[in-house]
Order: C-alpha cells, then sequence, then structure tokens
C-alpha cells in the first residue's frame, strides 16, 4: 500500500525551508528599523549642528545630513523589499502546511473556505459534502483569488462536457509536478487579497467610458494652460517681465482642478483602490505568461494575457508606474503648487484614460483567465498528493455504464478509506445495496457520487480505474425536515424525488447525458406498506428514463416483484459479531459482496448501547 510518509516530509522539509527564510528575513526587517531609526538620530543632529556651526563645520555638517538621508532613502527601499521577502515566505510556509493538513485530512487544520450557498435545490451539493467544514471544496481549496475560489465553486456544482474534461485532464497532469509553479501562483493570489467590493469597483471602471479623452478641447486646455503659466512665471524670473502675467493663467489652472477635483479622485479612487494587490496581480499575470506549456488549454489561457502583442503584466506594471504618479496627491504641501503650475492631475488621468481605454475592457478576462489557472492548479494539487488515483475516461452516454476499480471516498484519508470495485449500469437498471446499520451503504453512494464530481471537473478519481458517460448527478441521501418552512420529512423526500424524475425527464431530451440517481433509504417518513408502494413506482418510472441509479434499503423486499427483480443488481456489506469479548463488539469490513444482506444489527446496536 502506497504510504503518505514521503509527502509529508517533502511538505514539512518545504515548511521549514520557507519559515526560516521568513525568520531571517524578520530578523534582518529589525537590524533594518534600528538602522533608520539611527540614521534618522544622525541626520537631524547634523542638521540641528549645521545650524549652529560656522564655515567649514557647517558644510562638513550638512554634507553629513546629506549622507544621512541618501542612506535613509535607500533603507526605506530595502526594508520594503524585506518585508516582501518576508510576507512571501511566511505565505510559503503557511500553504505547505495547510497542504500536510489536507493529506492527513485533519481538518481542523485546514482553512475554512467560505462558498457560495448552492441552496437546497441543487441537485448534489449537500448530499455529497461538496462545501462547508470537511469537503470536497476543502480538500481542493488551494486557491488564493476571488476568481479562482468561484471557478473552483463552478466547475463542482456544474459538470463540464466530456471534451472540456479532457482539456482540462492534460493541463492539470501537466500542471501536477509543478510544485514551485503552483504554490507561488497561490502565494501572489493569496497576497493580492480578496476585497471583492473594490475589486468591483476597479472592473466597473476599466470597463467604463473615459470622460477626459471624450473632450479633446478639455486636454488640449489642460496642456496650454499649464504651458503659458510656467512660460510666463520663467520670464518674470529671468527678469525679462516684471508682471505676474502668470497669475491669472494659475488661477485658471485652480479652476479647472476644483471644478472636476470629486471626477479626478473617484477615477483615481477606482483606479487605484487595489495598492499593493495590482502588484502582486501583475506578477500572477507574468509567471502565466512567462511560463512554457505543453497542454492546449494552458496555452490557449496563456494568450489571453496577452493585449494588442503586449502581455497583460506589462500592462498592469504600467498601471502601477501611474499609481506612483498619483500618489502626489498625498503630499499636500506639494500637491496644491505642483498642480497650480503643471495640472499634474489631469496628466495622469490622461495617461490613466489612455490605459483604460486600451487595456480596462480585457481585465475581467484576465482576473478570469488566472482563476481558472488557479482551479487547475487546485485539481493539479489533489493529483500531485495522490498519484495512485486516476484521471476517469469520459466515453459516450450510449454506453451507460459506471464502471470503477478500487473506488473509495476521496474524503477519508489513506489507511482508512476501503476501495471497492462498482459497476452501475446499463440504462434501466440499478444498484441496489443492502446491508445493516453502519456497515457502509451510504458512504459508498457519497464516494461513487464525490468522485463522479470529481471526474467532471477535469480530476483524478478516487480509483484505479474509472469509465462513465456524461452524467447528470442528482441524490436524495441527506434530506430534512423543516419547522420553518412547515415541511415534514416525507414532504421533503418527496420533494427531492420530484426533483429527480422532473430531471430525469430533462436529461432525456438530447440524449448527451445520462442521469445518474444516488437514493439513500428513501421515503422513511411513512409506514411500511405505503413506502414499499411508492419505492417501487418510483423506482419502475427512472427505469424508463435514460437514467441510471444506485439505491440503498434495509427493506430486503423491495425488488421482489416484476419488474424491478429482473433490474435491480443486488450487493451487500456485512458485519461480523464477537460474542467471546466483554462486551461485545460488531466489526465491519466495508468491502461490497454479491447478492442480498443475510444479516441485521438494529437489536445487536441496542444491546451494545446498554438499551
Amino acid at each position: 500500500m502506497a504510504s503518505d510518509e514521503p509527502l509529508l516530509a517533502q511538505y514539512a522539509q518545504r515548511e521549514h525551508a520557507f519559515q526560516g527564510a521568513a525568520d531571517h528575513a524578520a530578523r534582518l526587517s529589525l537590524g533594518i528599523s534600528w538602522a533608520r531609526a539611527a540614521v534618522a538620530f544622525f541626520g537631524i543632529a547634523a542638521t540641528v549642528a549645521g545650524f549652529q556651526q560656522a564655515g567649514t563645520l557647517r558644510a562638513t555638517a550638512f554634507l553629513g545630513a546629506t549622507a544621512a538621508l541618501v542612506a535613509f532613502v535607500a533603507l526605506v527601499a530595502v526594508h520594503a523589499r524585506t518585508e516582501a521577502r518576508l510576507r512571501w515566505n511566511r505565505t510559503l510556509a503557511r500553504l505547505n502546511s495547510q497542504q500536510a493538513a489536507r493529506v492527513r485530512r485533519d481538518w481542523d487544520a485546514v482553512p475554512r473556505l467560505a462558498a457560495s450557498d448552492p441552496g437546497r435545490d441543487h441537485p448534489y451539493a449537500r448530499d455529497l459534502d461538496l462545501f462547508g467544514r470537511a469537503s470536497l471544496f476543502e480538500l481542493l481549496g488551494a486557491t488564493g483569488t476571488p476568481s479562482g475560489h468561484h471557478t473552483l465553486e463552478h466547475w463542482l456544482l456544474d459538470p463540464a462536457d466530456p471534451a472540456t474534461i479532457r482539456q482540462r485532464q492534460a493541463a492539470v497532469a501537466e500542471l501536477s509536478p509543478r510544485l514551485d509553479f503552483r504554490q507561488q501562483l497561490l502565494a501572489r493570489g493569496t497576497m493580492a487579497g480578496s476585497d471583492q467590493a473594490q475589486l468591483q469597483r476597479f472592473l466597473e471602471w476599466a470597463e467604463g467610458p473615459p470622460w477626459l479623452i471624450a473632450k479633446p478641447w478639455l486636454v488640449w486646455t489642460t496642456r496650454l494652460v499649464p504651458a503659458l503659466t510656467v512660460a510666463f512665471a520663467a520670464l518674470q524670473a529671468a527678469g525679462t517681465l516684471d508682471r505676474p502675467l502668470w497669475l491669472p493663467w494659475a488661477c485658471v489652472a485652480i479652476l479647472l482642478r476644483f471644478s472636476v477635483k470629486g471626477k479626478i479622485d473617484r477615477a483615481f479612487g477606482a483606479a487605484f483602490g487595489l495598492d499593493d494587490a495590482a502588484t502582486q496581480v501583475a506578477h500572477l499575470f507574468g509567471m502565466v505568461t512567462d511560463a512554457s506549456f505543453e497542454a492546449p488549454l494552458l496555452r490557449q489561457l496563456q494568450q489571453t494575457l496577452v493585449c494588442g502583442a503586449i502581455p497583460a503584466d506589462r500592462l498592469m506594471a504600467r498601471l502601477r508606474r501611474l499609481a506612483d504618479l498619483a500618489e502626489l496627491r498625498y503630499s499636500s504641501l506639494i500637491h496644491f503648487p505642483v498642480n497650480t503650475f503643471t495640472l499634474w492631475d489631469f496628466h495622469v488621468l490622461y495617461g490613466l484614460e489612455r490605459w483604460q481605454t486600451s487595456a480596462g475592457r480585457h481585465v475581467r478576462a484576465w482576473i478570469d483567465t488566472i482563476g481558472e489557472i488557479e482551479a487547475l492548479c487546485a485539481l493539479a494539487g489533489l493529483h500531485h498528493d495522490n498519484p495512485d488515483w486516476v484521471f476517469p475516461d469520459v466515453v459516450s452516454a450510449d454506453a451507460g455504464i459506471v464502471e470503477a476499480r478500487d473506488l473509495a471516498h476521496p474524503l477519508l484519508r489513506r489507511g482508512v478509506r476501503v476501495a471497492n470495485d462498482v459497476r452501475v449500469g446499463p440504462a434501466g437498471t440499478f444498484l441496489f445495496v443492502t446491508g445493516s446499520n453502519m456497515s457502509g451503504k451510504s458512504t459508498l453512494l457519497r464516494a461513487i457520487g464525490t468522485n463522479l464530481v470529481l471526474a467532471q471537473t477535469g480530476g483524478p478519481a478516487c480509483a484505479a480505474r474509472l469509465q462513465l458517460p456524461p452524467l447528470a448527478i442528482c441524490t436524495s441521501i441527506r434530506v430534512q425536515d423543516s419547522l420553518e418552512d412547515g415541511v415534514s420529512y416525507y414532504m421533503a423526500a418527496l420533494t427531492r424525488l420530484k426533483t429527480i424524475v422532473d430531471i430525469s425527464h430533462n436529461v432525456g431530451a438530447d440524449g448527451s447525458r445520462l442521469l445518474l440517481y444516488l437514493l439513500d433509504e428513501i421515503l422513511q417518513g411513512t409506514n411500511t406498506a405505503e413506502r414499499q408502494i411508492a419505492v417501487r413506482r418510483i423506482l419502475r418510472h427512472l427505469q424508463a428514463q435514460p437514467a441510471i441509479g444506485v439505491v440503498t434499503s434495509h427493506d430486503l423486499a423491495l425488488t421482489d416483484e416484476d419488474g424491478l427483480r429482473d433490474t435491480a443488481v443486488a450487493v451487500h456489506f456485512a458485519e461480523t459479531l464477537d460474542d467471546t469479548a466483554s462486551p461485545a463488539r460488531l466489526a465491519f469490513d466495508y468491502t461490497l459482496r454479491p447478492g442480498v444482506a443475510t444479516s441485521s444489527n438494529a437489536l445487536v446496536l441496542m444491546r451494545l448501547m446498554g438499551l
């Protein structure tokens, strides 16, 4: 049996290395902080001394103060790079720790991931533990950006077509061994942050119409007025003019600036509000555009990060430079005079709107592309951590059979999960699973469903072999009543079954998919006689549709009638009772066997519980 120990050792080694680099950066950062304080103190002291001295001593003091200023600016730049390196290595150390927790299925150490509520009407999300604690989403959840997060959600909730599945499989297989690339992409995405409101504001601005460029007369005015202001001021300073003819033009500049101050501030706020996240996004784009890919899907995604032969990362870097120029607005002492003489903000806005018209409409597609690559990397991480899992073979819907060898539940850790061979189909038949309480019936349903969801995202499945047609999956496993809505357990079960029946009709419309239904002890909220009649009617109806399914039940006689007897493939789980132990013990091997169950354990469990 394969072991997770080498993989856990690899993640532990990487975590230790990155944490060591982070600790070194932290010590260096502290040292630079003290150095900055010392240089600042020296500069202040030298400046004070310069004003108190004369001659050579004054010149020397001011020279020292100038050197201190230069050194302080250099230390600020070095400190910023050191802090960035500290954050980078801490992020990578944390990501390796989290990935090791996923391998161990240590759900308390796996970060909680908020997901959109698919609602009770989704045909399988709740029953198959797609979201929430200890879910498939948390097992996969190595995405850093909101776009990656939402893309992975969408893939889990909406199965892809066979061609897309094969494309994703090739991309996942290529990304799987590229651990450094995947983790660095994730780190950049994580560091970019997840301020959805600000991101939406940025996208709305980027895709919106510019207003300054649309007014050519205003553009030329903002160029002419500063030229006249500076020219007349220079002539007066040179003594050519004896009157301040620049002053009226400066007043015009002030009026222009304040008349549109709100528009400029809103544009700058929307365009530059991402702050450091824009730098991280540029790095994300650069990582993808600079990478070498073979898989067609990855190459296709890579090509979307180019606008007019200019890579997206260079365009985002250009936006970052404009943001640096706009930083002048935070320096209140010089912002007003500089704008008075140059209308600086108008020139920055003009450059910004040129960027908006050339690149802005592409940004959403770029971010969506990164989200798709992140989702592929999450699936690739699952494949990397489980090299014995298989990429499923998606065949024509005409085949009508799901066939798996050594299929097990992917949310259970290695050494705990038990694998079984499973065959469901062809259309018109169903797998009838019986067995006593706690023997593994519901887990089998979830194992089948969860692996098929993974298969139809393009990821690997927890099996040695898996073949399936395109499927529309519907489940009725975790039915709940609702006091708030006034819905009983039986009515909730009927509502769920109605959804499954309706979907079976829609699936059959174009023949591109089969319905796969997974039903666990359905219609338990009524008496046995009526339940048998109702369940048999539903099964007979589903048999007439393009559907295959798995049904679990304690009712061993459920299929003992014409029309069901020949189409139900019976399998069961069994248990072993050890009466010699004190107290007696039940043991389960969770191994699927042919035929109907021959034992039950409800009364034994009551006795073991002391009832």
